[in-house]
């Protein structure tokens, strides 16, 4: 998006919001498939890579997220990402539903820094941590 005076259209900070989520989102979708299946190498089963990749779901990875009773085990950096993972995707609903709700460009640009902070300190965790975190969000948590 334009860091210029003009005012964006709210389609295109909405937009702006959204994909800042979804940037998050498929940061933690590579990471799990990564973790479980393997890094980049061509040598890595596609199938199952994509199967875990698109196993992330919005829903449940948020309530992972919000599960505070985990998640405090986790490092700071991994409770960060979890954190504006919440929340961008809190503010991606509204940019995609709530017709009423106005956006300031200074505010998205700020969800926009946010979001590449979290991704940037999260690729940066220890890949046990983040392979944790994955197992956390993907997988329902049974009782013994």
């Amino acid at each position: 998006m334009e860091s210029n005076d003009r005012r964006p259209p709210q389609a295109s900070l909405r937009r702006a919001v959204s994909t800042a989520y979804y940037a998050l989102f498929h940061c933690l979708a590579r990471s799990a498939a990564e973790r479980f299946v393997g890094g980049q190498s061509r040598h890595r089963g596609e199938p199952a890579w994509h199967q875990v990749y698109r196993a992330l779901e919005h829903g449940p990875a948020a309530s992972a997220c919000r599960n505070n009773t985990v998640m405090k085990d986790f490092p700071q950096e991994v409770r960060e990402f979890a954190s504006m993972f919440v929340t961008l995707q809190e503010e991606r609903y509204r940019a995609d539903y709530a017709i009423d709700h106005h956006f300031y460009k200074s505010v998205v640009l700020g969800a926009i820094d946010d979001a590449e902070s979290a991704i940037d300190v999260y690729e940066n965790t220890r890949p046990e941590d983040q392979r944790a975190f994955v197992a956390h969000v993907l997988f329902r948590r049974r009782s013994s």
